[in-house]
């Protein structure tokens, strides 16, 4: 159940990426279409994981594990995510001290999530959360040449909704996959 609680996780913080930065030169409709969008997909990947909790109670088969990983949320984890942490917020609080435009602020988190996922390929040893760690670390550094231009105001939208977008569509992905492999374990031990 680890690895679907971390796609319930990712897309939960997909949501709010997608929900807070669609703002700015984007068209109200296709903003409320997208926040719509990033609304359904958490609600997918939600029934998903207590769809997979109830199989398990049900017939004790769990959804596929993350290979080599027997504890996801453990030292390894706990370490990485405090270092983002401190990084998330130590370079939030010098962007503010340098005076830094608020839109940079979307660049940097998105930046320092698609980095904690590459750091988070090891600890794990899933390489399949290498592309979308580097997804987000491109949205993010394409964040921080946009401030820098006229195309500012486009930050939240590439920065933002993109990363929450890539965080959703990978979460509703393998917590499909996830919820499929246990329906496939349970079907073939019957």
């Amino acid at each position: 159940m680890q690895r679907m609680t971390g796609m319930l996780i990712g897309a939960t913080f997909g949501m709010v990426f997608v929900i807070i930065n669609t703002v700015g030169p984007l068209n109200a409709t296709i903003g409320a279409v997208l926040r719509g969008a990033a609304i359904l997909s958490l609600a997918a990947v939600v029934v998903m994981w207590f769809l997979a909790i109830r199989r398990a109670k049900i017939s004790g088969v769990e959804p596929a594990a993350s290979p080599g990983a027997a504890n996801m949320f453990g030292l390894g984890f706990v370490v990485v995510v405090v270092i983002e942490a401190v990084l998330l917020f130590g370079g939030l609080a010098m962007l503010r001290a340098w005076e830094q435009p608020e839109q940079i602020n979307v660049a940097w988190i998105a930046f320092v999530v698609g980095v904690h996922f590459i750091a988070l390929a090891p600890v794990w040893k899933q390489r399949g959360i290498l592309l979308p760690g580097a997804i987000l670390t491109v949205f993010g550094l394409a964040g921080f040449v946009m401030a820098a231009t006229s195309a500012i105001a486009w930050v939240p939208f590439v920065s933002g909704v993109l990363s929450g977008a890539t965080l959703l569509a990978g979460s509703v992905t393998f917590a499909w996959r996830g919820l499929a492999s246990q329906t496939a374990q349970v079907s073939s031990a019957q």
